[in-house]
């Protein structure tokens, strides 16, 4: 997902008013512990915090975490809080995923206060669930 292919900042209509992050149990901690967190080893080198519509969500799980052997967290975040720092980009060119690089482009960390709801994931037979993705 870090592949970007273009960027398009949220456009009306395209705009969501959640988004979404899949956290390790330690990043979700850390979160809370510090009230903000610069995200996982693949954040950091990509320069942004990778985030999901709740349509992307299920698929991104599947196809980056299924072997995961750690607790994963589902973060509902109020996308209006993060501001213009919230940038939509088509990766793989047909999926237009949004990141949070922060005010003015730069990496900021991720703050607590935009997080709404947090959620254990659960992995049973293949398929992750909490009631965030029902």
């Amino acid at each position: 997902m870090a592949a970007k292919e273009g960027i398009r900042s949220g456009r009306e209509g395209e705009e969501e008013e959640h988004v979404y992050r899949i956290s390790t149990d330690k990043e979700w901690e850390e979160l809370q512990r510090n009230g903000s967190c610069f995200g996982g080893q693949l954040d950091k080198s990509s320069g942004f915090i990778h985030l999901s519509k709740l349509d992307q969500v299920m698929s991104t799980l599947q196809n980056f975490f299924l072997n995961t052997k750690v607790d994963l967290y589902l973060l509902q975040i109020d996308a209006k809080k993060l501001g213009d720092g919230l940038i939509y980009e088509v990766v793989d060119g047909t999926n237009n995923f949004p990141h949070f690089y922060g005010p003015s482009r730069s990496f900021s960390p991720l703050p607590l206060d935009v997080v709404i709801k947090a959620e254990k994931l659960v992995l049973a037979d293949g398929q992750f669930s909490c009631s965030l993705l029902n």
